[in-house]
């Protein structure tokens, strides 16, 4: 009875940090309406988003059928006025061809990409963190040692 209750558990974490995979957290914001999100980045969760919960840009979804965020992106564009304007957001596409994902909206023909980074960690297009990693290597060795 007990190795079937521990045998559950272990499946049960599994399948939560599995599905949690496909989950990333990005920070969305634009440096024009939001100041934080410029070069000088401050990090704030309410500028945080779960890409699982939005879908690709509408000009993308030709593009990539399937409506998954693969990663987290910083664009720089260069606007009408010269200057510098940051967007952070969820990431469409293959991550090792960046450039389907990272092009501009044909909408804006006066909007000039400056650059576009591309990352696969939660929060990796503002500032770096740990605590999701060491938060599954934590939760790892407690079900190994639940169950040994």
């Amino acid at each position: 009875m007990v190795s079937a209750l521990k045998c559950s558990l272990a499946v049960a974490v599994m399948i939560s940090l599995a599905c949690s995979a496909y989950a990333i957290k990005c920070y969305q914001c634009e440096s024009l309406t939001s100041p934080k999100c410029g070069l000088k980045f401050e990090a704030d969760d309410n500028l945080l988003i779960d890409c699982s919960r939005i879908g690709p840009p509408r000009y993308l979804q030709n593009f990539f059928p399937l409506r998954n965020a693969t990663g987290c992106m910083k664009k720089t564009l260069e606007s009408v006025a010269g200057h510098p304007q940051i967007v952070r957001t969820c990431y469409f596409g293959d991550i090792n061809n960046v450039q389907g994902g990272c092009q501009s909206d044909p909408s804006l023909p006066f909007v000039k990409q400056l650059g576009c980074d591309v990352c696969t960690k939660d929060e990796c297009n503002g500032s770096a963190s740990l605590a999701p990693v060491a938060g599954a290597i934590l939760l790892f060795f407690g079900v190994a040692r639940l169950l040994a």
